[in-house]
């Protein structure tokens, strides 16, 4: 695979195959943005933001995330107004700000372009996951796209996301490699006998080679990405 995301001699060599993609520090640089958004919240609220906050929720959904807060934080106030809350804020910032990975969206087209049906499969709530592709100019690329709340987990520990993007896809699992950058993902995509692919992100960089020992392949960006799943 080059940087232009070209697959020279592949044919339609993923046909029949499924390729999932996680979101948040996979294919969108968006890291960032959320702790900016948790930056803001705990400065509304005159809190110090613990250094273990963003890794901790890192791989829960929304509404767990706002339970989590409020418990750890003796916070008086209802889950769903800290999910609207980060929701606005978020908003604005996947709609404006973030930005796909180096040579994503090439990556994306040319691995249609092989016969590869692909799903997208992440945290985000729907009226953000759009906002989010459409901003990044890759909404066209994909299959379907689900969510943990879909498919009725509280996060990427079960591995029911990737079972259902599979459904969605038509796809095998044993047919299907997952693009994630949290070592726990990995694992609950590969329990499910799914190849799965690291994607290196800030956010677990102390992860890393632990996330290597745990993948079929792991990539800097997408340019090393296999052309053929």
């Amino acid at each position: 695979m080059g940087q232009s995301g070209r697959t020279d001699g592949c044919g339609l060599c993923n046909k029949g195959k499924g390729a999932i993609f996680d979101l948040d520090g996979t294919l969108l640089d968006s890291m960032g943005v959320w702790l900016e958004i948790d930056r803001r919240f705990f400065e509304r609220r005159g809190l110090g933001m613990p250094a273990d906050y963003a890794s901790t929720v890192a791989s829960m959904q929304t509404d767990a995330i706002a339970r989590y807060t409020i418990d750890r934080f003796g916070l008086d106030e209802r889950p769903q107004a800290l999910v609207d809350e980060w929701e606005n804020d978020a908003r604005i910032l996947y709609a404006t700000a973030v930005k796909p990975k180096p040579h994503a969206v090439g990556y994306l087209r040319a691995l249609k372009a092989t016969g590869a049906r692909l799903a997208v499969a992440t945290s985000l709530p729907h009226s953000l996951r759009w906002v989010a592709l459409e901003h990044a100019g890759m909404a066209d690329c994909f299959d379907c796209a689900c969510s943990v709340d879909d498919a009725g987990s509280v996060g990427k520990a079960e591995p029911d996301i990737y079972r259902l993007a599979a459904r969605q896809l038509g796809v095998e699992p044993t047919d299907c490699t997952v693009f994630e950058d949290l070592l726990l993902a990995l694992r609950s995509a590969r329990s499910v006998g799914m190849k799965v692919w690291a994607v290196y992100d800030d956010s677990s960089a102390s992860d890393w080679g632990r996330i290597q020992a745990v993948a079929d392949g792991a990539i800097r960006d997408f340019s090393q990405a296999p052309a053929c799943l």
